[in-house]
């Protein structure tokens, strides 16, 4: 008997009568677990605080689930328990954690935030009488993403390399910090919390970390002001907006295992991987995520050669003091 994955983008299966991961068919509506760990909401009264769905609407943190069944439920539980404890302890422990781990459990939040976002936009087609016009390219990627969330209760080898690149950064968080952001048409997440960051970009194959090898190396030994991590992020998101392919991935399914392998980036065409930088929407994506300081777009590429950074001097060494609050 091989082993099969559950696909809710076939038949838009999206109800709270269905486990999401599984499709296996639950008991009670009262089968759920939280989209955001329980233990990061309370650490960060985070609960009742809105969270800002596409449509412009907002729930709470609480407000946002994942109808799920016991086992998947207590595969999650144990995953949510190492990062718990690794998050607790900070960056080295965070550091450490295998990276399918951590992988399964960033997946897991951007995913449940699409899952929300989809059973809005049904309920909101079915209002409305019109149907639901959903890209085929994001189908495409959550489908993706949702299979491969499956290797936390079916075994799964990625195969030759990973579809993902995670990188975990030492920051100097002022004590109170908790910044997430993630960007679901892309599929980039961060998180800023205790003395660490994180960034990941899902489905890229890591072609990220091959992208910003050149400033990863300069930071890979420091401990980052929360400034230098922003421009950073920022960067990467806009990379992630860059990047112009829609990644395929085949999916051999076997009595043992599902093994998974990333199709190659480069195409007929020859087209570059990542459309061309321009720096002005650089720096719009750059004053957005330096709000917390107060630059302002005309400061950041004043000179439009190089503009504006903190993470290297004038010679492109790592810049080591900052007199900039912890914002």
């Amino acid at each position: 008997m091989a082993t099969k994955l559950y696909n809710p983008f076939l038949d838009f299966k999206f109800d709270n009568k269905t486990c999401f991961l599984t499709g296996q068919e639950l008991q009670s509506p009262d089968e759920q677990i939280q989209v955001f760990p329980v233990w990061m909401m309370r650490a960060f009264d985070l609960e009742e605080k809105p969270f800002k769905m596409l449509d412009e609407s907002f729930l709470t943190y609480k407000q946002l689930q994942l109808p799920s069944s016991v086992s998947t439920a207590l595969a999650f539980e144990n995953v949510e328990r190492q990062v718990e404890q690794a998050m607790g302890q900070g960056f080295d422990a965070v550091k450490k954690l295998d990276e399918i781990t951590l992988f399964q459990w960033v997946s897991k939040i951007l995913y449940g935030v699409v899952f929300n976002e989809i059973q809005v936009g049904i309920r909101q087609a079915l209002l409305s009488g019109e149907p639901m016009n959903f890209s085929q390219a994001l189908v495409h990627k959550f489908r993706n993403l949702h299979a491969m969330l499956q290797s936390i209760v079916v075994p799964m080898e990625f195969e030759h390399k990973n579809p993902f690149s995670i990188q975990v950064f030492s920051v100097e968080n002022a004590p109170e910090t908790f910044l997430y952001r993630d960007e679901i048409n892309t599929l980039v997440f961060s998180l800023r919390m205790n003395d660490f960051a994180i960034i990941a970009t899902l489905q890229d194959n890591g072609t990220h970390s091959i992208y910003h090898e050149e400033i990863l190396k300069k930071v890979v030994e420091h401990k980052l002001h929360p400034i230098q991590f922003e421009e950073i992020c920022a960067r990467y998101f806009y990379s992630a907006y860059l990047f112009n392919r829609l990644p395929e991935y085949t999916y051999m399914e076997t009595p043992q295992k599902v093994y998974v392998e990333p199709m190659p980036l480069n195409d007929f065409t020859l087209k570059p991987i990542f459309d061309s930088w321009a720096v002005k929407t650089y720096g719009q994506v750059l004053e957005n995520f330096w709000k917390p300081w107060g630059y302002l777009l005309f400061e950041i590429i004043k000179n439009p050669e190089t503009p504006m950074s903190f993470l290297t001097d004038e010679q492109q060494n790592f810049l080591e003091k900052i007199d900039l609050p912890l914002n």
